[in-house]
């Protein structure tokens, strides 16, 4: 499945679950855009945070030791 079509899906995701939990986003529109994106940004900056201590690690190992392993 395309990149594309995963965000469609979630995106459409999301706002059917925005209209489920109307009761609980107090002074906020069902669909504010603004809330999206904050959401949207968070969401991908816990994610580059989680990836960076493995790649920086990986990062440290002498490639010719690593070929030697496999």
């Amino acid at each position: 499945m395309k990149a594309i079509e995963r965000g469609s899906i979630g995106l459409v995701a999301a706002l059917g679950l925005t209209r489920a939990l109307k009761g609980v986003l107090f002074e906020l529109s069902v669909t504010d855009p603004p809330t999206f994106m904050l959401i949207a940004a968070l969401l991908m900056g816990v994610a580059l945070l989680a990836r960076y201590a493995p790649v920086r690690r990986k990062t440290k190992v002498d490639p010719m030791k690593a070929l030697r392993r496999e």
